[in-house]
């Protein structure tokens, strides 16, 4: 099939990568993330021109973090970018005279980590993204499953709490809100304040108070065994461990993949994170239970699995 592009949207920073049939990226071109729709399909634009010059490209796939319908071609809805039934695929195409598919942007590291990653040799894996929210993919039977209209496997948005804590999608109590970047910082303040002499070392690495705390203090204190950073990654796992639990009642993998940037500390959240697992699976004592495993292409999965998905055929057909 040839080279492709895959194109992944950060917060600050755009970046296209051109990706061989192998998952190897070949070149990379980086711009700033515009605030507006018009300036972000520009910005593309000017990534994948950057990253093809010198290569024959056969099409550009991009990760997108909304809904995405299965077409790919069109972004129902954005959480942080204002795309309201955006054609995304038809206005990028227009702009760089190639085909043009676009993925959720979990889907599309799932994948990457599937075929290239973590994922290889099994058929059938769920991964979760564990960052500064919760994400995730579906492959069954060497497939993305994306659903009936595209927008499958939201997991971070599965209600764990009913009448929970309000989450930025509308509803109360998502399972992103207790197992997430942001959930593990709002663990370490809350110890932090009530059992400050638990959390000496912690404090000692921001500005000495809970509201100074940051993710990279509390992994940095808990490899020093802190109590409350300790105490912070349990309770993020046990929350993680539960909702995989759950997802093997209803898919049966053979391994969950961990990715995310909470999946780059190894060990120190893949542990406990079994051990969750394993305590609230049904039948757990008595039935085969899936590998829970780290992914292995960090922040390039997303680009490796777009670049890939834009050679697999439309769905749809």
């Amino acid at each position: 099939m040839g080279l492709t592009i895959g194109v992944d949207i950060g917060g600050t920073k755009i970046a296209a990568g051109v990706v061989d049939e192998e998952g190897n990226i070949l070149s990379t071109f980086k711009v700033p993330t515009p605030s507006t729709p018009e300036g972000i399909v520009e910005a593309i634009g000017s990534a994948v021109e950057g990253a093809r010059a010198g290569h024959e490209i056969v099409g550009v796939g991009i990760g997108a973090a909304g809904y995405v319908n299965r077409q790919r071609s069109t972004v129902y809805f954005a959480p942080n970018i204002d795309w309201r039934q955006e054609p995304l695929k038809e206005k990028v195409e227009a702009r760089v005279g190639l085909p043009v598919v676009v993925e959720n942007d979990a889907n599309a590291a799932a994948w990457g980590e599937y075929k290239f990653g973590a994922g290889k040799g099994h058929r059938n894996v769920i991964c979760i993204t564990l960052g500064t929210g919760l994400g995730g993919g579906i492959i069954i039977g060497n497939k993305l499953r994306r659903g009936h209209f595209g927008v499958a496997a939201e997991f971070g948005h599965i209600r764990m709490v009913p009448d929970g804590l309000l989450c930025g999608c509308g509803s109360q109590g998502c399972w992103e809100q207790y197992a997430s970047g942001r959930a593990l910082v709002r663990y370490a303040k809350q110890r932090a304040n009530a059992t400050p002499e638990n959390a000496e070392y912690l404090l000692s690495l921001g500005d000495g108070t809970p509201e100074g705390i940051e993710g990279k203090h509390i992994s940095m204190a808990a490899r020093q065994g802190d109590l409350v950073a300790v105490d912070s990654y349990r309770e993020l796992a046990r929350w993680a461990g539960a909702g995989l639990a759950d997802l093997a009642s209803l898919f049966d993998p053979s391994a969950f993949i961990v990715g995310g940037g909470l999946s780059d500390e190894g060990e120190l959240v893949l542990d406990p994170i079994r051990k969750s697992y394993k305590r609230w699976l049904v039948g757990g004592n008595w039935r085969p239970v899936a590998d829970v495993i780290a992914a292995q292409l960090g922040n390039k999965a997303g680009m490796v699995g777009a670049a890939d998905l834009a050679r697999q055929p439309d769905p749809v057909m």
